[in-house]
């Protein structure tokens, strides 16, 4: 039976995605045999469009397993370096789609929870007394404290005293969940989750919301694989190419997308280099009122 190959690197968000792209490759061929080796291979798990998942690296004879001599396909192109990414031409799965030669279907992402991972719930929360409805705020995302220069990005967070203003405004109606890392800006009147858990026992907190308010990072691509719409903040990086029609994406008031003086390929970079900022002032980048609209 012939093999298809998906080299899959990057963050978990991207991993999520992909699994659109994957699904919609199985419609279109289904006889053939998918294997992924990623990054994040716990994405993947109880995926019925996969046959097998490696973590890169961890791939012994996997040459002379699944490539010498065998009718195998592999797709190891990175969409992030396609034309049609970089000139915001398409949204990143049909881009995606278009390179291994399928057309996207709408709505398959796929993020397979087992019943052990549904049942999961850090004890500190479930202890909670929940006197309010549940939000899920992820203010400020990114790759951790090794990977940028600064706790906020002004590219893809939400600049930290609008983040208090908003938690100010909705702290009365909800119990507000602050997902962040442990050097992240502080808020008050939150309770912060900075626990270092595996990825799906912290998407599986979305299911345990009410209402979720996120940034451009891997919860919205999970929320919207999930099926549970969200509202979601936009600033350097747009929800053309990231989002997904389930969810109520706010962008900026002005947009910039001309770049910098070390812009090369994208505009921005994505850890929010403070250099790069083009905006004076925070009224520019948030529409606050439509943020609190559905809330």
């Amino acid at each position: 039976m012939a093999t298809t190959i998906f080299h899959i690197e990057g963050g978990i968000g991207k991993h999520v995605a992909s699994t659109a792209v994957i699904s919609a490759y199985k419609n279109t061929y289904p006889d053939k045999t998918i294997i992924v080796v990623c990054a994040w291979p716990e994405v993947y798990l109880g995926n019925k469009d996969i046959d097998r998942v490696y973590r890169i690296g961890n791939v012994p004879y996997f040459y002379r397993d699944f490539i010498l001599n065998k009718d195998v396909e592999i797709f190891s192109h990175d969409p992030y370096r396609e034309t049609a990414h970089i000139v915001k031409r398409s949204h990143l799965i049909d881009t995606w789609c278009n390179m291994v030669g399928v057309e996207r279907e709408k709505g398959n992402l796929n993020l397979n929870f087992n019943i052990r991972e549904k049942d999961a719930i850090d004890p500190a929360l479930s202890q909670l007394e929940k006197t309010k409805p549940l939000l899920i705020f992820q203010p400020f995302g990114g790759p951790g404290k090794d990977h940028q220069p600064h706790p906020y990005s002004w590219v893809r967070d939400i600049h930290p005293q609008v983040a208090q203003h908003i938690v100010n405004e909705l702290n009365e109606k909800y119990m507000i969940i602050h997902v962040c890392y442990e050097f992240h800006p502080k808020l008050d009147n939150v309770i912060r989750y900075e626990k270092t858990v595996p990825k799906k026992e912290l998407f599986n907190l979305l299911r345990y919301s009410d209402k979720r308010l996120l940034i451009d990072s891997s919860l919205q691509h999970a929320a919207a694989a999930m099926k549970l719409p969200s509202t979601v903040v936009w600033v350097g990086t747009s929800p053309k190419i990231f989002g997904y029609e389930e969810h109520t994406n706010i962008t900026p008031p002005v947009e910039h997308s001309e770049g910098h003086v070390d812009s090369y390929i994208y505009d921005y970079n994505f850890t929010g280099v403070m250099h790069e900022c083009p905006y004076e002032n925070v009224e520019h980048m948030y529409d606050v009122e439509k943020i609190l609209k559905d809330f």
